[in-house]
């Protein structure tokens, strides 16, 4: 079929190069190109490049190019240039490819067939637990026991790597996921099919928005998305209002990119952009490596936006240079290309800039977040009287609710022969991670030149306070170490653990028992300090009350202190050997510091070395990877004795015909939850609890807990998975009124974990709702917290509002996310959560209670795709069945 926009094709010349073809917009001759913000050009090209008239059509390319009018309102199909994938979400995806091919195949149809359409990765970092720390050798014993408790998994992932086309798996002990995307796979340009075109990503990881930083168009969808993707579905959505963030002023000296960062999440919230793009422009954006950049582009979900983009500029370009020495070709490439159709962003010119919303960067002072919400700023010399309110407040998103002749309570304890006192605001887990920062060399070298201050100064870490360094990769390892201050971060006891994620998914190792003693005899709200952009209330260990987001250097410092109910600007951090006081001021470092250090450390041959480890295919020195044995058939050996990796369900009554939604007929709430319901309460990452449906199961299977791994490491195990939905001890239902993995069985009155009453349901043939409030479905982006309602019988829920993605999930399994009329919830409309419900579908959408009560709710489909995906009973069925026909 001949190209709808092939006259576009355009040859890109020079002596330095080959020829290379590409889409050249500027001859549209469009005057709305030039007005288009660069995002929307990203997805402009992509439109035109990949138009076939089916799933991208010439009315997308209309509607992007009419963006302006169409903003909010037009659908358009986007297909991204490539697929990331973690492991905990990439696992169920394949696990699901795999019974894909099972489905197909009882069908009589090649199961070959099934295979990621587009180009996929796959990094295996998220399944590092800290068994050990404080030991010279931490980071060998710890890398040895992830692969032994994981050896299941990984025979599956190199059974893909070798089975599965187009799809690439990057072993464990390589680098964390978003570092992987940042120093290896981005590209800004991408090659393939005979063209060039802008790079772009979509990611299952909740870091995929980092690479909006270095001009790469991207964001975080689920692992249903993801799957459908690889397969070859666009991304539908609408298009999206741009907003302008205008960057002015000179930075503060003191503040790090975590302070920006922070400060432009709070305005950003506060101008209201949920769902919206951001694009950074104006003279400050200049002033922000791309490190920062990407630092402040990982966290606009925090703020609710989907992408927070900065494009490609000089030095964009300039990082490229210092980082991608091995390709110069292609950097000459990249730039002639990106200026070619405009793509290229010069700060020199700002006369045609729109006018947007305007942020200062000098009213940005150093802060810190928490106790329990990423949004809850507190400056740093607040800290000691906003943690006494918390203590004073009601129980709730900041409150802890201790009295007022409590809060002087002291517990003494022993600890390695020697005695110490915990107290309210005791730090007892301090963490720099492999999250948001540590992308960032600046904010690193910062907390590395900090400990170098404070050892020389004489400071120390009290022992029982539980340090991790786990650094996003080996990258930042060798620049601390080559910067020379590795050594003085060990003796303040923060010592390498490993790569991958572990505190801030609940993975740290546990307390000592003295220390946990003695916070429940004082039943006192002990603290976590961490760098990550997840601290959600129990996440990191479930004695732990208040956790707080910290830069790295704040990290030390509040490690240092030994609490955070302290002044860090008048309180002195401790006394050094002579007995003086020494205050943050004394050990702080200098900006210029910083930068001097950065300039002579983070240079080329760090990323080389990455590179060498990513393009040697034997993965050099990850030599249990390359011993481990796979199957070689095209379909994968189930092993019924497997409690790692299970064949699910969901193709088990696969037809070639499309059912009609079926109304669903007395329904019961299996819960009836309140406001901000995230993810972690519905599907939680962290360990097994012993007395959970979860570990009910694994004991049936004749493992002990020390065995049971987490969750997340468990994510290719229905079974678990389904079991471990809602089994967070933090999950407050309205049905029992109390904290707990619990719910009602209403025709009994019995009070049964969640899977039980599930179960039990089920049994009976009984339909399941859950009512829930505000923002349900917040935080990380989880399959299986619509997976796991699915297989326990939701066909429904029924909420104030929905967070994005999880909404998207909850369509991606046939579940119907239905939203309360604007005004209206559980409480106006006096729901016990005991009634009985009858919702008719499709003709119409008002639920029926038992007693004939009715009212209207809004079915939450956006577009014809979600329409389809629901009728078809979800994503997966959805494709499977193009296969079969």
């Amino acid at each position: 079929m001949k190209h709808p926009f092939g006259h576009l094709i355009d040859t890109l010349r020079s002596e330095q190069y080959e020829e290379r073809r590409y889409f050249n917009l500027l001859k549209l001759s469009d005057v709305r190109y030039e007005k288009l913000p660069f995002c929307m050009r990203v997805l402009l090209e992509s439109a035109i490049r990949k138009c076939d008239g089916f799933y991208i059509k010439t009315d997308d390319v209309s509607s992007i190019l009419d963006w302006q009018m169409q903003q909010n309102q037009a659908e358009v199909a986007f297909s991204p240039a490539r697929v990331l994938l973690q492991d905990f979400t990439g696992i169920p995806a394949m696990v699901d490819l795999a019974a894909m091919r099972d489905a197909l195949a009882k069908q009589g149809v090649d199961p070959n067939l099934v295979n990621p359409r587009c180009p996929t990765d796959l990094i295996v970092d998220h399944s590092l637990q800290i068994d050990y720390s404080k030991w010279p050798e931490t980071m060998i014993r710890n890398q040895e026991m992830e692969l032994i408790r994981n050896k299941e998994r990984l025979q599956f992932f190199k059974w893909c790597s070798k089975t599965f086309k187009n799809i690439n798996v990057v072993p464990p002990d390589i680098n964390a996921v978003h570092q992987v995307n940042l120093e290896y796979l981005c590209q800004v340009v991408q090659e393939g099919e005979g063209f060039i075109y802008p790079d772009s990503v979509v990611g299952t990881d909740s870091h995929t928005t980092m690479i909006n930083g270095l001009g790469i168009l991207g964001w975080g969808v689920g692992g249903i998305e993801s799957e459908a993707v690889m397969l070859g579905q666009p991304v539908s959505l609408t298009l999206p209002q741009v907003v302008g963030c205008k960057l002015v002023g000179t930075i503060n000296p003191l503040a790090t990119s975590i302070d920006i960062v922070l400060g432009i999440t709070k305005h950003l919230r506060q101008a209201g952009i949920g769902r919206k793009f951001v694009e950074f422009f104006g003279p400050g954006v200049q002033q922000l490596s791309a490190p920062d950049r990407t630092t402040i582009a990982n966290m606009c979900p925090e703020y609710n936006a989907t992408v927070s983009f900065f494009p490609v500029d000089d030095v964009t370009l300039q990082h490229f240079k210092n980082t991608s020495t091995d390709h110069p070709e292609k950097l000459v490439v990249l730039e002639d290309y990106l200026k070619a159709i405009k793509l290229f962003r010069s700060y020199g010119d700002q006369s045609d800039e729109p006018q947007y919303s305007e942020m200062n960067l000098s009213s940005i002072v150093p802060h810190v977040s928490g106790p329990k919400r990423p949004q809850d700023r507190v400056a740093v010399t607040c800290m000691k009287e906003d943690f006494i309110n918390c203590l004073n407040e009601k129980v709730g998103f900041k409150g802890f609710h201790i009295s007022k002749e409590k809060q002087a309570t002291q517990v003494p304890f022993l600890h390695e022969g020697a005695e110490y006192n915990l107290a309210h605001g005791s730090v007892v887990i301090a963490a720099v991670i492999s999250c948001t920062n540590n992308c960032n060399p600046s904010v690193m070298l910062a907390a590395g030149l900090l400990a170098k201050k404070a050892v020389e100064a004489g400071l120390t870490v009290k022992p029982y306070i539980r340090t991790n360094l786990v650094p996003g990769s080996g990258t930042v390892t060798h620049y601390l170490n080559t910067s020379g201050v590795l050594p003085y971060l060990r003796k303040l006891r923060f010592e390498v653990v490993g790569y991958g994620c572990a505190t801030c998914v609940g993975n740290t190792a546990p307390l000592p028992e003295s220390v946990v003693d003695a916070i429940k005899q004082g039943d006192l709200v002990a603290c976590g300090v961490l760098s990550g952009n997840r601290h959600l209330e129990g996440r990191l260990c479930d004695c732990v009350r208040a956790n707080y987001l910290a830069s790295p250097p704040l990290v030390v410092a509040y490690a240092i202190a030994g609490t955070v109910s302290i002044n860090l600007e008048t309180e002195p951090l401790g006394v050094n050997s002579e007995g003086k006081d020494v205050y943050l001021r004394d050990i702080w470092p200098s900006k210029e510091e910083v930068n001097h250090t950065e300039e002579n450390i983070v240079i080329a041959s760090m990323f080389k070395e990455l590179r060498s480890r990513m393009e040697v295919r034997d993965y050099n020195g990850s030599t249990f990877w390359n011993r481990l044995e796979s199957a070689e058939s095209a379909l994968f050996p189930w092993d019924p004795k497997s409690t790692y990796i299970r064949c699910p369900s969901f193709f088990s009554k696969l037809s070639k015909e499309v059912c009609t939604p079926q109304s669903i007929e007395g329904a019961y709430p299996l819960l009836f939850l309140g406001d901000k319901v995230t993810t972690d309460h519905i599907s939680p990452a962290g360990s097994i609890a012993r007395v959970s449906a979860a570990a009910k199961y694994l004991q049936s299977k004749r493992l002990t807990p020390r065995e049971f791994n987490s969750y997340g490491a468990r994510r290719g195990n229905d079974a678990v998975m389904t079991r471990g939905t809602f089994a967070s001890i933090k999950l407050q239902n309205r049905l029992i009124g109390k904290t707990g993995p619990k719910t009602l069985h209403i025709p009994s009155g019995q009070m049964l974990d969640v899977f039980e009453a599930a179960e039990r349901y089920q049994r009976d043939g009984v339909p399941l709702i859950i009512l829930a409030g505000k923002e349900y479905g917040s935080g990380s982006s989880r399959d299986w917290a619509a997976k796991g309602p699915y297989l326990m019988g939701v066909r429904a829920v029924i909420a104030e509002s929905f967070e994005k993605i999880h909404r998207n999930h909850l369509v991606g399994m046939g579940i119907a996310p239905l939203q309360f009329l604007p005004g209206q919830n559980a409480d106006s409309l006096e729901l016990c959560g005991k009634e009985r419900f009858t919702i008719n579908l499709p003709q119409e959408l008002t639920p029926r209670q038992h007693t004939g009560k009715s009212f209207s709710v809004t079915a939450l489909f956006e577009n014809d795709m979600d329409v389809a995906f629901f009728r078809h009973g979800g994503i997966l069925k959805y494709v499977a069945r193009s296969l079969l026909l």
